[in-house]
């Protein structure tokens, strides 16, 4: 079985925010790359945008690094924000109760105007 590269690409979105660029699969492989991802994101910000436009696959591992990326995001009193899911990922938010501690935008323009960017 191939496995699909995870790629997360970090920009900055003004002074206020960052955005990671989540492509491919998150699932527990995915560790080192997404908090490698998130250190980048959060130098000089309170705010950092999670997109999922290009997100190709996630399991409950993946869903588990989201929780611990949430921990440390707390942790460091940085707010979490996201865009691009699917209706089909968006329900596994709200199943699991991530849409309440990681508020979901529909598109990137909406999460900026969140973030005060």
């Amino acid at each position: 079985m191939t496995e699909t590269a995870t790629t997360m690409d970090v920009r900055r979105a003004g002074a206020a925010a960052s955005v990671i660029d989540i492509k491919g699969d998150i699932t527990a492989a995915s560790e080192d790359v997404l908090m490698d991802a998130y250190r980048s994101a959060a130098e000089g910000v309170r705010v950092v945008i999670l997109s999922f436009a290009d997100l190709e696959y996630m399991n409950s591992g993946g869903i588990g690094l989201l929780v611990t990326l949430l921990v440390r995001a707390k942790r460091n009193r940085h707010r979490l924000l996201a865009f691009g899911l699917t209706e089909h990922y968006r329900e596994i938010f709200e199943l699991t109760r991530l849409d309440e501690a990681i508020a979901i935008h529909d598109t990137e323009a909406d999460a900026l105007a969140a973030a005060g960017a």
